[in-house]
């Protein structure tokens, strides 16, 4: 308990919490606010409205995009604890590395959920402000936003947790960032357009966020210009847990049942 008390005034002290909540706001404003404002069926290609259950939920899965950000909150605090050689002094008071790890594990994950629920906050208010003002109806209910909001709260919590482990693991600061960069922006990506290896996908962060929240408009438009399947791509997860309508017009067991089956003749 000394560990953890110990880790949650050093972050008390700083202003890692200030930076994080004005992060969540303002990322989370932009991106949800602009889109829906301007409406995405004024986007080129044209996208689902928010008053379908398509546009809204599309809206709210464009934060998986930014989830980057909570990585790199955990990476660099992490390892800026060994770029001013503060880490030195803990070790020292606490020379079990893997107490003092699991300590901040512990913490972040509380910093993790600070971001995701003021990201989740922003976005819906954003959402139902832009839907008030356009004068339309949101395309889904109270409940189902609840719940996709509550997703994305917890993927922000995940992401910082691997922004953690990653700064650990790699120390150096611009090592680490350029980890946290170039796995979720290229190397990911890189893996779903690669016959066989793109199997691995559902498996790993971007393929379990989109399984999470559905937010597939990536791996969809892959899937367009590749001749890649668009099921070995996402997870059969998201159909049982999706708050809208399967884009397929199937039940969600059906969409389960096809998706598995291709995932199953992908991998073997």
């Amino acid at each position: 308990m000394s560990v953890l008390r110990g880790e949650l005034i050093r972050i008390a002290s700083t202003r890692l919490l200030l930076w994080t909540a004005v992060t969540a706001v303002a990322v989370a404003a932009f991106l949800s606010g602009v889109l829906a404002l301007v409406g995405p069926e004024n986007a080129n290609p044209p996208m689902p409205g928010i008053d379908t259950a398509e546009g809204a939920g599309m809206i709210l899965g464009l934060s998986t995009i930014t989830l980057f950000i909570p990585a790199l909150i955990g990476t660099v605090a992490v390892t800026g604890e060994y770029r001013h050689r503060t880490i030195g002094t803990t070790f020292l008071a606490v020379p079990r590395r893997g107490r003092v790890l699991g300590a901040k594990l512990a913490v972040f994950a509380l910093v993790g959920v600070v971001y995701g629920v003021l990201s989740s906050l922003t976005t819906g208010l954003v959402l139902s402000a832009a839907a008030a003002v356009r004068g339309v109806p949101l395309g889904i209910g109270a409940d189902e936003l609840i719940l996709a909001l509550c997703k994305l709260a917890v993927a922000s919590a995940v992401y910082v947790l691997l922004g953690v482990a990653i700064g650990a693991l790699a120390r150096n600061q611009i090592v680490a960032i350029g980890v946290v960069l170039g796995y979720f922006y290229f190397l990911e990506n890189v893996i779903m357009l690669v016959p066989g290896v793109n199997a691995l996908y559902p498996y790993l962060p971007g393929g379990a966020t989109a399984s999470l929240t559905r937010f597939t408009f990536l791996t969809d438009a892959i899937s367009e210009q590749t001749p890649l399947a668009a099921a070995p791509l996402v997870s059969p997860l998201w159909v049982r847990w999706a708050p809208w309508p399967c884009p397929c017009g199937g039940t969600s067991r059906e969409c389960a049942a096809r998706a598995s089956a291709q995932l199953n003749r992908t991998i073997t």
